[in-house]
């Protein structure tokens, strides 16, 4: 998981769901921020993946289209293999399993 600029910030476009699980946070101002709200987010919404953090400047999100959430899957040879609409309403699990089902059934080179 790469965490990504604030989706929601307090200071922009709060959601009622950030209050129910407590991860209310202003938009970051620093990768040291950025990071700070990263880990708490990631211990207050029990995310068990381990998360990297794009940079202040969000060259990560650009080079992507991260924003505000898609499902990427990465091939042995670092390529792309699949890119899921934007989330979460474009996430499709059966299409990001099929891809993963089809990397497993590919043996490295």
């Amino acid at each position: 998981m790469v965490y990504i600029q604030e989706a929601h910030p307090s200071n922009a476009w709060q959601l009622e769901s950030n209050v129910k699980d407590s991860v209310i946070f202003a938009d970051p101002m620093s990768t040291d921020e950025r990071s700070d709200v990263a880990g708490l987010c990631v211990l207050r919404l029990s995310i068990r993946l381990p998360a990297l953090i794009d940079n202040i400047g969000n060259s990560t999100e650009r080079a992507y289209t991260g924003w505000p959430d898609r499902l990427y899957v990465i091939d042995r040879d670092g390529r792309i293999a699949f890119k899921s609409a934007p989330g979460p309403y474009g996430f499709k699990p059966d299409d990001l399993a099929r891809a993963l089902q089809g990397m497993a059934r590919t043996p490295p080179d």
